[in-house]
């Protein structure tokens, strides 16, 4: 394994710049407790105190844009590798492994039980033996549907105004305004610039 350059020695500066690293080290397993713990407190808050759980997901995610809706519960790894735009909405649980960086554009939807899986691990048995994984970021576009139990897999791009069926497993880029579905997940549908908001809706 290449050794980072100057001060960038840690675990979580390797699983930063997606190179291999443990899991396991103390200093992320801390950062996954307190982020777990928040995703409780979240979960016991009145579902009808906006605030205050606006207040709470601020303190949990890199960015959170306006009117964002997040349904109890959740689960996310560190959550400030986590971006969520503007009218985002996350049904309840939603898994999100952000060891990468996990950005969700202005008005995308996602339904129940979504995972979006940035974290990976090594194909070659020996190098799982020794505890090393990795993560690749994943970019969701803007006003995205994604429907439920879709699985979203490490290094994905998801083009704006698709939509991605429930159940599929997406391994693969997505482009901008078509349908995918299935398992892998491929091309059921495409969208022309002119009835692309339409075919949006018509989609849901």
């Amino acid at each position: 394994m290449a050794k980072l350059p100057g001060s960038m020695q840690t675990e979580k500066d390797k699983m930063i710049a997606g190179l291999p690293y443990l899991a396991a080290d103390p200093e992320l397993v801390a950062e996954r407790v307190r982020v777990r713990r928040f995703a409780q407190q979240y979960a016991a808050l009145d579902p009808g105190d906006d605030r205050r759980r606006r207040d709470l997901l601020a303190r949990v995610f890199r960015y959170l844009g306006e009117d964002v809706v997040v349904e109890a519960p959740f689960h996310c790894d560190y959550g400030w590798n986590v971006s969520l735009g503007a009218g985002t909405y996350l049904n309840a649980f939603c898994v999100l492994l952000d060891c990468a960086p996990i950005t969700l554009g202005p008005g995308t939807l996602v339904g129940p039980s979504v995972q979006f899986c940035g974290a990976t691990h090594p194909s070659d048995p020996r190098e799982r033996e020794g505890g090393l994984e990795y993560a690749l970021p994943i970019a969701i576009g803007r006003n995205v549907w994604i429907g439920a139990s879709a699985v979203i897999g490490p290094g994905v791009t998801i083009g704006d105004g698709s939509t991605v069926g429930a159940g599929s497993i997406v391994l693969l880029d997505v482009p901008p305004n078509v349908v995918v579905a299935g398992n892998p997940a491929h091309i059921v549908r495409r969208f022309d610039a002119d009835d692309a908001a339409a075919g949006s809706s018509e989609a849901r």
